[in-house]
């Protein structure tokens, strides 16, 4: 087996500012969603995937996929967002492995709530560093990658 090919100078600097960015906007949204909402990002997207579906519902496998997360780790915060009343799950009448989690009106009303914060929290620190130009390369580039990644699955 050969060794693979490090990264030039231009692939190694496009690596680390990514992981370096998602790291830090990730800890900086988490904070401010936490301080205006009392909510984490990941629940926060949560609630959002929930608003956008139909019927305000997912399936819980479908939910996890859709956050590339682990189901396990979906299942925990499902939880407690359903003890704070902002989620409800229910099984599927036809397969009783299939559990769906909704939106309830609690829920909805957190999304709103959190969602202007959140969004002049993104334009601040994430829409406002960059270009129209750069902000297109950056949707390209990030959606083939997405592509490629859900073509593998």
């Amino acid at each position: 087996m050969s060794e693979p090919r490090r990264l030039d100078e231009l692939e190694h600097r496009a690596w680390l500012a990514f992981l370096t960015a998602a790291g830090a906007l990730d800890r900086r949204l988490d904070q401010q969603l936490e301080r205006d909402a009392g909510l984490s990002h990941v629940q926060y997207e949560i609630l959002v995937r929930l608003a956008e579906a139909p019927g305000h519902e997912l399936r819980m496998s479908e939910l996890a996929t859709a956050l590339l997360d682990s189901k396990s780790k979906l299942t925990y915060q499902i939880d407690r967002l359903e003890r704070a009343g902002l989620v409800r799950r229910r099984h599927c009448p036809t397969d009783m492995r299939a559990v769906y989690a909704g939106l309830t009106a609690a829920g909805r009303h957190r999304l709103e709530r959190a969602a202007p914060g959140h969004v002049a929290a993104v334009r601040e620190l994430f829409l406002a560093a960059l270009t129209r130009d750069q902000l297109a390369a950056i949707a390209a580039g990030l959606g083939e990658v997405n592509r490629r990644l859900a073509a593998e699955q």
